[in-house]
């Protein structure tokens, strides 16, 4: 794609991964961007790159705008290869004594990851830098989500590099807000709650700080996704409604199950919350990917996980999503355990020990019933889905 003047003398010169269909774990269907912005001012600047895969895309982009050999310095506000994996080749293309500027958690970070010996230039938080025209302020955000993480603000145009917050892993041709659906705040929350949800008490902190700092903010730009230039505030707020994690009345049962045992309980306690006025949803751990189930848990009020016992233990995805959800930290949870069995019946034990150790609160034992449920496990089930809704409605 060619590169795009997002305001005057600055443009997004990044790279589209149409391809891409999986990011550490979590489902990237629609693909994802690489964004990389070029500020032409008296000091010609490159904020971020892309993946190594993109670098000569990248390059090709640049020479659109201005010959790169005429790129003064380069910003990097995040070490993950997705956006330094091109360095060696800009760094080999616009001359490696060029300066890079980084956090000071930045320039540890991108020694250990490359073994030129670039020009570093380590910054302090809120740390200032002219390019002529244009002042960049450089605002630390350690952890949200690497221990390098910083933004980089223009302070004459009220433009935010947002490095990996605020973004989404969608791959369209659109580049701006307004040019997309309603659609791409379902990708934002899916990045939200896969990628971020563990550091929601940081993401509060930091807009708090943003808000001290007076920072008007009239376009946000993300190394990921659709640039926020429209509402910036829509995506501001919807952190921090995802950051305070209210839940919602709202019950997910997530499941796997071996001769659908598990799976007619699963159904049984979707149906008694749903007559119960819950918005309720069964979702099959070998039908839904973990990262989509992981989007719907960010506003579930409840989180019932079932699972068959195998081998004496959990059936293998749902140890999995247990493990994955739990990296994740997600809080303010009503949690609860079902399952069938056969000859030993630990699986039940076992989910309520990981939703424990979450601090969900578990409001029953627990339900296990051997082989196929009969009229009375049915009973039971139903029983327990009464049971959910009504801790949803206390």
């Amino acid at each position: 794609m060619k590169p795009v003047e997002i305001l005057k003398d600055i443009y997004w010169v990044g790279a589209i991964d149409w391809n891409t269909r999986d990011f550490h774990g979590y489902s990237t269907y629609e693909g994802t961007t690489y964004n990389s912005y070029l500020i032409m001012d008296e000091k010609i600047t490159l904020i971020d790159t892309v993946k190594k895969e993109f670098a000569d895309e990248l390059i090709i982009n640049i020479s659109q705008v201005v010959d790169p050999r005429k790129i003064d310095c380069v910003i990097s506000n995040h070490t993950e290869m997705d956006h330094s994996g091109g360095l060696p080749r800009v760094m080999h293309k616009i001359g490696e004594d060029k300066p890079l500027y980084c956090s000071k958690m930045g320039h540890k970070n991108l020694t250990r990851h490359f073994p030129q010996k670039w020009n570093y230039k380590p910054v302090e938080n809120g740390g200032e830098l002219s390019l002529g025209k244009r002042t960049l302020t450089f605002i630390e955000t350690r952890m949200l989500h690497w221990p390098d993480s910083m933004f980089t603000y223009v302070n004459e145009n009220r433009l935010l590099f947002s490095s990996d917050a605020f973004g989404q892993h969608y791959a369209g041709l659109e580049r701006f807000d307004d040019q997309t659906d309603d659609a791409v705040m379902g990708h934002a929350k899916k990045y939200f709650a896969n990628i971020l949800l563990l550091y929601s008490p940081l993401i509060l902190k930091l807009v708090d700080k943003v808000t001290e700092m007076g920072l008007a903010l009239d376009m946000i730009c993300p190394d990921h996704g659709i640039i926020w230039r429209q509402d910036p505030s829509k995506i501001i707020d919807a952190y921090v409604e995802w950051s305070n994690q209210a839940p919602k009345r709202k019950a997910l049962v997530i499941y796997d199950t071996m001769w659908h045992s598990t799976e007619t309980m699963a159904e049984c306690i979707v149906d008694a919350l749903g007559q119960e006025g819950v918005d309720a949803k069964p979702m099959h751990l070998r039908r839904c990917h973990r990262s989509d189930i992981m989007t719907e848990v960010l506003d579930a009020g409840a989180i019932i996980v079932g699972s068959p016992t195998l081998n004496n233990g959990l059936f293998p995805t749902v140890s999995d999503f247990l493990s994955y959800m739990k990296g994740l930290k997600p809080k303010k949870k009503i949690g609860a355990a079902f399952g069938s069995y056969g000859w030993s019946g630990e699986a039940v034990k076992l989910i309520n020990k990981e939703l424990d150790a979450m601090k969900f609160e578990l409001i029953d034992p627990g339900l296990k019933i051997q082989y196929v449920p009969d009229e009375e496990g049915i009973r039971a089930c139903y029983e327990l889905g009464n049971k959910i809704a009504q801790a949803l409605a206390d």
